[in-house]
């Protein structure tokens, strides 16, 4: 098993120094999903939501909780990400919003946390919205199901 790379000899919290890692292009994709009433989904799908249309600000709050990753998560580096795609898609056969979100760049370390936030901030913002008519909503299955670049090279979920 791997140790933990946040921790040095003594157990304290460190950030990783990546200064001798190559820069390779960086790619991560994680998921996750708003489960909620069929009544709520039929809202956001009718955009009969009265904040908004709930799809469009919760794809640019993702983007927004990409790019503040850093920000959020104590060890992260600060990254130039070069590309952040969020995706929301309604399934009404599971009164579901799903959310899927890539990062990219070029650089030393992965874009793993920024696509998680992004799904995370998207998740969020869909539950802020809709919350006034449904607080019954969950959100599940954050995960990440593609990373690639680096010396560790490809991951993909099962």
């Amino acid at each position: 098993m791997t140790d933990f790379t946040h921790l040095d000899a003594d157990g304290n919290a460190v950030m990783v120094d990546v200064s001798d890692k190559a820069d390779t292009e960086r790619v991560a994709t994680a998921k996750g999903s708003v489960i909620m009433a069929p009544e709520t989904l039929a809202k956001i799908m009718d955009g009969g939501v009265k904040k908004g249309d709930v799809l469009s600000v919760a794809q640019l709050a993702g983007i927004m909780g990409a790019k503040k990753t850093p920000d959020l998560i104590p060890l992260c580096h600060p990254l130039a990400l070069t590309s952040v795609k969020v995706n929301l898609i309604t399934d009404p056969s599971r009164n579901a919003v799903d959310i899927e979100a890539t990062c990219k760049l070029k650089g030393q370390t992965g874009v793993e946390m920024e696509a998680l936030s992004a799904v995370s901030i998207a998740a969020l913002t869909v539950y802020d919205m809709c919350k006034a008519v449904d607080r019954g909503m969950h959100i599940t299955d954050i995960r990440v199901t593609h990373k690639s670049g680096g010396k560790s090279g490809t991951f993909e979920a099962k």
